[in-house]
C-alpha cells in the first residue's frame, strides 16, 4: 500500500485529512487495470460528469493512475495527468457507487498530491462540477484560463465547451499561496485531440506549444 499523505505543505497543514474506511489497498496501476478503469468510467460518465476514455488510451496510461482494491477487485481510481512540467491535473476520478461514502475519493486526492509533489510539479489542478470536495482538501478555485494546456486538450472540442458547468481547482503544493502558474516555458507539446503522450487520437497538422506570461 501506498502511503498517505493530506494535501498542503506538510501533513499538518491541509483543512481535512480523508481518512478511508479498513479493507482498501492503494496501488500503482498496471496496463491490467485499464479494463476495470473503463468499466467504472463508463459506468459513471454522466453521474460523475467525467470525460469519456478509450481501453488503449488507459492501458498506455494506466502506471500514472493509484487505483483502489477491494477483495482483490479494482472500485476506485484516479490519474495524475501532467498538463506542463510544472502542472498536473487530477484526472478521471472515479469510484463505484457502492464503496462511496467511505472517504475513498478524498484519500485518492491524498495519493495523488503525495506523488504530485515528489514529482515535482508546482500546482495541482483539478476540473469539477462539486469544488467543495476540493475545497475541503485545501484546494482553491481557480479561473480556467490559467490552465491553457487542459482547455487545448480537453476543453476545445467539447460540445459543451463554455457550457459544461465545470469549476477548476488548484492547490500550491509548495505551500505557497495559490497563484497563476508562472512557468513560461518548457510547456508540454498540445496537440488537439492528443492523448497527453505524444499520441493522437485525430491527425492533427501541427504541434503547438501554449506560452503562459507572468503577470
Amino acid at each position: 500500500m501506498m502511503p498517505m499523505l493530506s494535501p498542503g505543505s506538510s501533513p499538518d497543514a491541509a483543512p481535512h485529512r480523508p481518512v478511508a474506511a479498513e479493507g482498501y489497498a492503494f496501488r500503482d496501476g498496471t496496463p491490467a487495470d485499464a479494463p476495470a478503469l473503463l468499466r467504472l468510467i463508463d459506468l459513471n460518465l454522466v453521474a460523475g460528469h467525467l470525460l469519456p476514455r478509450t481501453l488503449d488510451d488507459l492501458t498506455r496510461h494506466a502506471p500514472r493512475f493509484v487505483v483502489i482494491e477491494s477483495d482483490g477487485r479494482v472500485v476506485g481510481g484516479a490519474e495524475l495527468a501532467p498538463l506542463s512540467t510544472a502542472v498536473a491535473e487530477v484526472r478521471s476520478l472515479v469510484v463505484d457507487s457502492e464503496h462511496r461514502g467511505r472517504g475513498l475519493g478524498g484519500s485518492l486526492i491524498a495519493q495523488l498530491c503525495q506523488r504530485a509533489r515528489t514529482a515535482e510539479y508546482a500546482t495541482l489542478c483539478a476540473f469539477t462540477h462539486d469544488p467543495s470536495h476540493f475545497v475541503r482538501l485545501g484546494f482553491s478555485i481557480a479561473p480556467h484560463v490559467w490552465f491553457p494546456e487542459k482547455v487545448a486538450l480537453d476543453c476545445v472540442g467539447c460540445p459543451k465547451f463554455r457550457v459544461c458547468g465545470q469549476v477548476a481547482v488548484a492547490l500550491a503544493l509548495d505551500g505557497r499561496v495559490l497563484a497563476r502558474p508562472r512557468e513560461s516555458h518548457s510547456r508540454l507539446p498540445v496537440i488537439p485531440g492528443s492523448t497527453r503522450d505524444g499520441g493522437t487520437s485525430a491527425p492533427a497538422p501541427h504541434t503547438r506549444y501554449l506560452k503562459v506570461e507572468p503577470r
